[in-house]
């Protein structure tokens, strides 16, 4: 299977042959993990017992599935992704926002999935073969994760996909043979190792956990369900399918893994450590199911996350290549995964992440009904109701159907990149254009303003020309037809 070369760019209707069932299973198959279920071990390291640890895990994941899957949506109209859609709203630097936030959420879940897969199949390794556990044991074992994450990560959706279908049904009976195997030593009551509750009190702590263990996993998401919904075409698939399939995909894949974290931690008495712990008590016969799912299901996960990694560096950095962007990331998170074994706290460290980047990326995930209503809006004239004009002066980054000068391409210093594939969007305010500054573009290769001419401006003038070059930055070509605004085709485009 070739690598895929495709960045932040539109995708091609003839490309976009995912659907609802494809986001499902790579939903549910990336997140059957042990970086997913560790999030389960936290309520009971704060203290907590049985069910006020389902209860908080439960709750916080349907809070945060119900904020977090209606942004599924705007790529599916939009045929990017998120960070990039969010243009629309924060304009073309702003946008950056989005994508710095989805990197680092990425960065930190990926070092996560890949640290304590690494200490769990470590462990395994030591019980099977007597495997040292020293710092050689670890740092080869996260580097041979690493690798194969990368390798995934490089040749993009399509692999990462097929490898999600295989992960849906194998790690979940996987974890199957999990609880038949924890089974014997579960208990419901709070650990005593855990020393009381956290925060001193019961609600205080409850919340806690509510907001680690169980709201932080939807919240993820904010920027990573467009790198999926871009590949589904809202003309072969309903809105209101795609939007079901990720309520499931969510609910199932995240609930399922962080579940089965809570009953293991309970079973394997994981007071203050969940990997050690995980793999002391587990049965002989279960110590190779458990090194499959600790690996395999390690790649999965990360591999995801890494892929959009590389997206959000792609759109921060133009001039660099995915591919490129990819291997770059991929080392910081190398690095982050040796930092959480060698020299952090594991409950300490992952509490501090998942509310930090909580806290950055539920604002960004805010969504207001008529936005996105305008966002999904097939659009031919007007305005969708209730949608009001951008201020004066204001410019937003609409992904609308361009029929530029050159051919269909916008020739740029970098080189051009095609835009006559973006769908049309928000005619309502792409009709306020500021007609001396022009329509700011998504990440065609080129940072300023592209200049639009005047829609009704006769061939010849100064607009007309294919050589001139519009104001704003050099290098981009002046667009000959807006045809968006107009709802109708170019002069001479008929066959």
């Amino acid at each position: 299977m070739p690598i895929e070369q495709r960045g932040v760019d539109t995708v091609p209707e003839a490309e976009r042959t995912s659907g609802p069932r494809d986001l499902v299973s790579i939903l549910l198959g990336s997140n059957l993990c042990l970086g997913v279920i560790v999030f389960g071990w936290l309520p009971v390291s704060f203290g907590l017992g049985w069910w006020a640890s389902i209860g908080a895990v439960t709750a916080g994941t349907a809070l945060g599935t119900l904020l977090t899957a209606p942004l599924a949506l705007v790529s599916l109209r939009t045929a990017t992704n998120l960070s990039t859609s969010s243009g629309a709203q924060f304009g073309v630097r702003g946008r950056l926002v989005g994508s710095v936030v989805g990197l680092l959420l990425s960065l930190g879940y990926t070092a996560l999935t890949v640290w304590i897969g690494g200490d769990a199949m470590t462990g395994v390794l030591h019980r099977l073969f007597g495997l040292p556990t020293g710092g050689i044991s670890y740092s080869v074992v996260y580097a041979l994760l690493a690798a194969a994450t990368v390798i995934g990560a490089v040749y993009g959706y399509r692999v990462l996909l097929r490898l999600s279908r295989i992960l849906a049904v194998g790690m979940t009976a996987l974890l199957i043979l999990g609880v038949v195997a924890y089974a014997p030593h579960f208990t419901t009551a709070a650990l005593p190792d855990a020393g009381g509750y956290l925060l001193g009190s019961f609600w205080p702590t409850w919340l806690l956990a509510l907001v680690a263990a169980g709201l932080s996993g939807p919240i993820a998401f904010i920027t990573l369900l467009g790198d999926y919904t871009r590949y589904i075409s809202p003309t072969r698939h309903r809105p209101r399918r795609v939007l079901h399939a990720t309520w499931l995909g969510l609910t199932a894949g995240l609930l399922i893994p962080q579940l089965f974290g809570t009953f293991t931690a309970y079973a394997a008495r994981a007071a203050t450590d969940y990997a050690g712990p995980l793999v002391a008590a587990a049965p002989g016969w279960y110590l190779v199911p458990l090194l499959l799912a600790a690996s395999a299901g390690s790649v999965g996960n990360a591999g995801l996350m890494l892929y959009s990694m590389g997206l959000d560096l792609d759109a921060i950095l133009p001039r660099a290549s995915r591919t490129q962007a990819t291997f770059a990331v991929a080392c910081v998170a190398t690095v982050c995964v040796f930092a959480g074994h060698f020299a952090w706290d594991a409950q300490a460290a992952m509490t501090s992440f998942v509310l930090l980047l909580t806290a950055i990326g539920t604002p960004l995930g805010g969504h207001h009904p008529d936005r996105l209503r305008a966002l999904s809006w097939r659009v031919r004239r007007g305005r969708p109701p209730g949608l009001q004009p951008p201020l004066p002066g204001r410019h937003l980054l609409v992904p609308l159907r361009l029929e530029p000068a050159c051919g269909g391409r916008l020739g740029t210093r970098r080189g051009s990149r095609s835009a006559g594939g973006l769908p049309a969007q928000l005619p309502g305010p792409a009709a306020e254009l500021d007609r001396r500054g022009g329509l700011q573009l998504p990440h065609l290769g080129g940072r300023g303003r592209a200049g639009v001419p005047d829609p009704d401006a006769t061939s010849g003038g100064r607009a007309g020309g294919a050589g001139s070059r519009g104001r704003g930055r050099p290098g981009i070509q002046p667009l000959r037809r807006l045809t968006a605004l107009r709802g109708r085709e170019p002069p001479g485009s008929a066959a």
